[in-house]
């Protein structure tokens, strides 16, 4: 079994049966893993303030209930993977993650990317090149999730292929 795969089976096995249906998404990197959990959205007739205040404060409950919980196996987590472990919850259409982390990350770029960075800045998107990079990132993630998908899955195939080959 692969890392990414020994990370789900692990959280799987750990998670309370009432955390995981339907099955937690959990996405890892070099620094962290998410575990995003779904939890029922409340009933409503229409998608108004009252239904986002009721599916919000649903997170929010879920949230403080099930704090230590959450807690004690992300200690568990990190001990095990070495990665801190973040936790998110969908309801309905919402989605709040707690605890993510911002790592930085170093990069080159030539002077004709370094202006839409600056342009990014001089109209007010971003705050700073480090939040207009964020931000661009960001727009091509939700923009290309489908070709990222598809890349990730390619790249698995290559990490099989590369395994069931000769060891040197």
């Amino acid at each position: 079994m692969d890392e990414v795969g020994a990370v789900k089976a692990w959280f799987g096995a750990r998670l309370p049966s009432e955390w995981n249906e339907p099955v937690a998404e959990v996405v890892t990197d070099r620094e962290e893993i998410m575990v995003r959990l779904v939890i029922a959205a409340p009933e409503a007739t229409d998608d108004g303030p009252a239904f986002r205040e009721a599916t919000a404060g649903g997170i929010a409950r879920f949230r403080e209930e099930t704090r230590e919980r959450r807690i004690q196996i992300a200690r568990e987590a990190e001990h095990r993977f070495g990665r801190k472990v973040a936790w998110a919850v969908t309801s309905g259409e919402e989605t709040e993650v707690f605890t993510s982390l911002s790592v930085p990350v170093m990069t080159r770029l030539r002077q004709s990317e370094r202006l839409v960075l600056d342009t990014l800045v001089d109209a007010g998107v971003a705050r700073s090149r480090a939040h207009a990079l964020a931000w661009c990132v960001r727009l091509v993630g939700d923009n290309t999730s489908t070709w990222l998908g598809d890349l990730r899955t390619a790249m698995e195939e290559v990490e099989k292929v590369r395994k069931a080959g000769p060891t040197s």
